[in-house]
């Protein structure tokens, strides 16, 4: 899976772990990664969560300020329709960026939100950096208590990574799409039903 020697050991994983977050929506190669190494105690476990979660954490707020500063690419059209969806996710900012980080989801589709919302950088990234701690603790602590159980089923008959690759990338396009169509929903509709007073406009304020 990891085309480099074992020796470059926590310097291996931060980058794999930086690059593989900065893409959005591939988080995979950090997590199998992380996983690995924390088999054994060849590695201190608290270390590996540190660089782990520093990190991913970094990664994510760059796609945060990329979509922070992005929002004024998007015509005005899109933006209207997004602006209530904007409100729901600013309003429960930290939670949902603590959720996202926290969780194998696709947090991305957490983060570019609250981008574009233009929610508060440094509660983004205490939320975002103690939900990734709580998850790369998640991982260690099941990896080096049950060893490679639990990946060995996924990869015993994989008999070329190139596979593996490709279905990363698939499902990063897969995602790619998702938030394609978040933009191009009616929000206003959507959740003027559910949430009416997200079409407040005060609610910017």
């Amino acid at each position: 899976m990891f085309p480099f020697s074992p020796e470059v050991g926590y310097l291996g994983l931060g980058l794999v772990n930086f690059f593989g977050s900065l893409i959005p929506f591939i988080p995979l190669p950090g997590f199998l990664l992380l996983a690995s190494m924390s088999v054994g105690d060849q590695f201190n476990i608290h270390l590996l969560v540190l660089i782990s979660a520093l990190t991913a954490t970094v990664a994510k707020q760059i796609i945060f300020y990329v979509s922070y500063e992005g929002r004024h690419i998007l015509n005005e059209k899109t933006r209207k329709r997004m602006r209530p969806f904007e409100r729901l996710v600013k309003r429960y900012g930290a939670a949902a960026a603590f959720v996202a980080a926290a969780t194998p989801i696709p947090d991305d589709l957490v983060y570019v939100p609250l981008g574009l919302a233009k929610y508060n950088p440094k509660r983004f990234f205490i939320a975002t950096l103690t939900g990734k701690i709580v998850l790369s603790y998640a991982i260690v602590l099941i990896s080096h208590n049950l060893g490679t159980s639990l990946i060995d089923p996924y990869l015993e008959h994989v008999t070329d990574v190139t596979t593996v690759y490709i279905g990363i990338i698939i499902f990063g396009a897969m995602m790619t799409g998702v938030v394609v169509l978040l933009l191009r929903l009616d929000w206003q509709k959507i959740l003027g039903r559910f949430a009416p007073w997200t079409l407040d406009e005060n609610n910017d304020k």
